[in-house]
């Protein structure tokens, strides 16, 4: 067994952990009303600029793998809100295209005085 590295279980667990915390936290933007998308990103950008300036040069390999958990779970969160906002707008941007669809249709072919006659 020489040559392996002995991973701890923070290191081999920390995607899903961040994946985790970025889940929490989305939870929490869309029930409660004091969090919004702009709190996210405000709350991220310290956590995330922390691990890309001092975070990797942490003499702990703890602080290490803490510091990348907690600036990827906010790397998710940012981009879990930004997908929010893009697809609330392509929901209404469908909505608006339906809408002149049905509007066109209906203008296109008004109602006929005479009733149409069914064929046999």
């Amino acid at each position: 067994m020489e040559g392996r590295v002995h991973r701890s279980w923070l290191w081999t667990n920390r995607v899903k952990i961040a994946l985790g915390i970025a889940i929490f936290e989305g939870l929490v933007v869309a029930f409660e009303k004091d969090f919004s998308r702009i709190t996210v990103i405000v709350i991220a950008v310290p956590i995330i600029l922390f691990y890309l300036l001092a975070g990797r040069s942490v003499e702990s390999q703890l602080g290490r793998e803490v510091s990348w958990v907690l600036a990827a779970s906010q790397a998710f969160a940012v981009v879990a809100v930004i997908l929010a906002y893009i697809l609330s707008w392509l929901a209404l941007l469908l909505a608006g295209v339906f809408a002149a669809i049905a509007l066109f249709l209906i203008l296109h072919d008004p109602p006929s005085d005479r009733p149409r006659h069914q064929t046999k």
